[in-house]
């Protein structure tokens, strides 16, 4: 998968997993549905369960092509994240991805410990890269956490949830997300008065070639809002609502709790 459109739905899945990962103090399971549209479009679905409690989660997820997307080409995955909250932190255990576009099959899985990865397989391996390739070094894989994870949000109070940079790396891609707050869009304001809203900046750091057009797109001029809603007492923030701007288009995340 293109770095863009990986980066993308790695993106989506954090923001509508969170939702489906945070709903109690005490250790629950909560099933939730959402789906992804561009030009008022479906062209996304997913499903998450997630046990999730003061100390620790767990989130499994599957998400699919839908609408006109499945003429060009069929999509589906499944992704698996586990681990704890330290402090304002959310740190990951492990993480598996796999996903199936038309013909390509890709499995990744990625291991932590203390916010390192110590383990990173790719099945296939990951194919060799050209000289404009900026490689993955070991210091870009201190501190870290997966995509998945980082759609939940530990914080105090309202006003620390934006000011913050997070560190992400996906088996390839090492980004970082900078949340800087935001006035709240009236579509988001449809989920409760204590939404809150970042616009998330995000910088390629390793894992990727120079000079991509679509990555400099989303580098220097994608706008991506996303709006948090605190969830019971647990002191967890996720998303209930996100834009995504892209070249072709902006992609809408609406959230629909089921059960």
């Amino acid at each position: 998968m293109k770095i863009f459109a990986r980066l993308g739905v790695l993106l989506v899945a954090s923001l509508v997993a969170a939702i489906a990962g945070a709903i109690s103090a005490q250790a629950e399971t909560f099933r939730g549905e959402y789906t992804i549209y561009i030009y008022g479009l479906p062209i996304a679905r997913s499903t998450f369960e997630s046990d999730v409690s003061r100390d620790r989660f767990r989130i499994d997820g599957t998400v699919a092509s839908a609408g006109l997307a499945e003429i060009f080409e069929r999509t589906r995955g499944s992704a698996t994240a586990s681990g704890r909250f330290s402090g304002e932190r959310t740190q990951t255990g492990g993480f598996r991805m796999e996903y199936t576009e038309g013909r390509r099959k890709q499995m990744t899985a990625l291991g932590f410990s203390g916010g390192t990865v110590v383990k990173n397989e790719n099945v296939p391996p990951l194919k060799k890269r050209g000289d404009k390739w900026v490689p993955v070094r070991a210091e870009h894989l201190k501190d870290v956490i997966d995509p998945l994870s980082a759609g939940l949000v530990r914080a105090n109070s309202p006003d620390e949830v934006c000011g913050r940079t997070v560190k992400l790396f996906d088996g390839e891609f090492r980004f970082d997300t900078t949340l800087r707050p935001v006035a709240t869009p009236a579509a988001a304001k449809d989920y409760g008065d204590k939404v809150v809203t970042c616009r998330v900046s995000v910088t390629p750091v390793a894992g990727y070639r120079k000079g991509r057009r679509a990555l400099d797109y989303l580098k220097s001029k994608s706008k991506i809002i996303v709006s948090f809603a605190p969830l019971g007492s647990t002191g967890v923030y996720a998303p209930v609502y996100a834009t995504i701007g892209t070249e072709i288009g902006t992609v809408k995340v609406f959230s629909k709790r089921l059960d």
